[in-house]
């Protein structure tokens, strides 16, 4: 007797053994269920996203590259803004608990400012279409949140690190909430830099990182002072 074969998956469906497989529409194919479906759609527009912005983005595209039509995507998020906000929303988390648990590992509070650095970097790395879509500002009229809305958030995680050297060291307390801002902002940003760049190792540019800065505020003054002559 002849064996009957396993009719193929089309694209963007999934085949009873899991995973999305490529190729035409046959008859017997496996229907994505409402969640895989939802993670499917949040999977290709985050590579949009992430290459176009949300800006120059389509809901035709995103429905095209998913093999959807457009009511699909209107009916799992509503539109393109709560996609991305969703995508949005979620890059946050990871990069706030990536971050939350370095520094709540770390001992020290040296430690814990390279164990926050190495993990902005790590996620960076592991993670670069989601830095990518977060790194830019939310357009106009979306719910996502600002990069300095997130940067700000881990600001706050490292403004207590900084008060408590800065208690030990006889240094203004009360300044460690703009020094954690102004020592977040080098991180991020020589991150989006190393994004494109990627010719040190992530350990190399931490190390120099946290030379600059860690090292900078070992040798800070009680009252800074410019030379300068203001208008």
């Amino acid at each position: 007797m002849a064996s009957r074969s396993t009719p193929a998956t089309p694209a963007g469906e999934t085949p009873a053994g899991g995973g999305v497989v490529p190729g035409r529409a046959r008859e017997g194919r496996t229907r994505m269920t409402a969640a895989q479906r939802r993670e499917q759609l949040i999977h290709v527009a985050r590579v949009l996203f992430a290459e176009k912005g949300v800006e120059g983005t389509t809901v035709e595209e995103i429905a095209a590259s998913a093999h959807v039509s457009k009511p699909v995507v209107y009916e799992h998020f509503g539109g393109k803004e709560g996609l991305y906000a969703v995508i949005v929303d979620r890059e946050q988390r990871t990069l706030l608990e990536a971050i939350r648990s370095g520094i709540d590992q770390a001992k020290g509070p040296r430690r814990k400012v390279e164990a926050g650095t190495l993990a902005l970097l790590g996620y960076i790395e592991t993670n670069p279409d989601g830095f990518r879509i977060i790194s830019r500002d939310a357009p106009t009229g979306s719910t996502g949140t600002s990069f300095a809305t997130i940067l700000s958030d881990v600001a706050s995680q490292v403004e207590d690190i900084l008060g408590d050297e800065f208690r030990r060291r006889g240094l203004k307390e009360e300044m460690a909430p703009m020094y954690a801002q102004m020592l977040v902002g080098m991180i991020a940003y020589t991150g989006q830099w190393w994004l494109d760049e990627r010719d040190q190792d992530r350990a190399t540019v931490a190390s120099n990182i946290l030379n600059l800065a860690w090292n900078g505020l070992s040798r800070m003054v009680v009252d800074p002072q410019i030379y300068t002559p203001l208008d």
